[in-house]
């Protein structure tokens, strides 16, 4: 069987047939898959307009009294770290920037043991001014969402324009050591070919890392295309059509999202690492080991799930942590094979991507 771009499909792992979720140990569910990788959302609000994203006047914004408090994220990050296994967590948005208890969350990540990877996926519209205070807090590496070097398109994607301020902060937090320092990538349907290249040029000049990331089924107004999805194969043949050498990196992926090649500037000689998030067109749900909690508080098994489970609620009608404990099991015992996009009854999630958190 494969996708309708023809990509084979691999069959996920025989599902295990106990309907109970195990009371301790990894954080597993029902196809073998272990959820390490937790990612949290500090709030639903962004600065920037892109348009795979939101329309143009935005969405409503969640009220303040449903969105986490930092000692709530504080708690269930510590319950996810020393009672799940969670060994990564990477804080996003909507923009995380945003949210003013950003450091205070991250110094007290950083004090649990065992330590977790810490990372911050933002807009970088920000960045410049806090890296150094991040840093300090104990952030350890940061993911820049930037589709385009070329100030028109770029302006034209995010409805804003503010590229200098994100080219700013990609090198604050080069200097501030965050590093390897990753660009994410979606392409635009029109510019996002000549896009790639000027981003793979300007990432190998300033020893950052490009991920290429296949738009997915998660825009607020839902006018997501197939059709109009420039994919990694597209991307791969225009590099190769602009003379840069790509081959394969030889190491094993296991459950990353990116797939690495290393590359070579054939005008420069600069050499480096360019990954592709072939979310669509070859999908990795069978190695997935992500878990998700929203800004306010609703946890979810899938970036694509349609269903999700109330852990605010339980924080604060009182529940202690082991209830807490149990019902995260048993969302994620029950996760689903894979996100679906190319069923025919497949459902894009009534959340856009904003609100849900990258």
């Amino acid at each position: 069987m494969s996708t309708p771009l023809g990509v084979p499909v691999v069959p996920a792992r025989p599902r295990d047939t106990d309907t109970r979720a195990p009371a301790s140990g990894p954080l597993i569910d029902t196809y073998g898959r272990v959820a390490t990788d937790l990612r949290v959302s500090l709030t639903d609000r962004c600065n920037l307009r892109c348009t795979y994203c939101m329309p143009a006047e935005g969405v409503p914004w969640l009220p303040a009294t449903q969105l986490l408090q930092p000692d709530e994220l504080i708690r269930l990050t510590r319950i996810g770290v020393t009672r799940l296994g969670i060994t990564k967590v990477r804080l996003t948005g909507g923009e995380p920037l945003l949210a003013k208890h950003l450091e205070e969350v991250i110094a007290a990540t950083a004090e649990l043991r065992p330590r977790p990877e810490i990372a911050l996926t933002t807009n970088g519209v920000s960045l410049a001014q806090r890296a150094e205070a991040l840093a300090r807090a104990g952030l350890d590496r940061v993911s820049v969402s930037l589709d385009s070097v070329d100030r028109a398109h770029f302006a034209a994607i995010t409805r804003r324009d503010r590229l200098d301020d994100v080219l700013a902060g990609l090198a604050a937090a080069h200097a501030a050591g965050l590093r390897p320092v990753k660009v994410n990538a979606v392409l635009d349907a029109r510019t996002g070919l000549d896009d790639a290249i000027s981003l793979t040029r300007f990432c190998l000049d300033h020893d950052y890392q490009l991920r290429i990331i296949e738009q997915m089924p998660l825009d607020a107004g839902h006018q997501w295309s197939l059709d109009a999805t420039i994919t990694t194969v597209q991307v791969l043949a225009e590099l190769r059509r602009q003379l840069f050498i790509v081959k394969p990196d030889p190491k094993h992926r296991g459950s990353a999202t990116a797939e690495l090649w290393r590359i070579t500037d054939p005008t420069t000689r600069r050499t480096g690492m360019i990954g592709f998030i072939a979310s669509v067109s070859k999908p990795f749900c069978s190695s997935c080991d992500r878990t998700r909690l929203t800004a306010d508080g609703q946890l979810r098994s899938c970036l694509f799930s349609v269903e999700e489970t109330d852990l605010r609620g339980l924080l604060r009608e009182g529940a202690d942590d082991s209830a807490i404990e149990a019902a995260w099991r048993a969302v994620m015992w029950g996760k689903a094979s894979g996100h679906g996009i190319h069923n025919p009854n497949f459902v894009q999630p009534p959340r856009p991507m904003s609100a849900i958190g990258g």
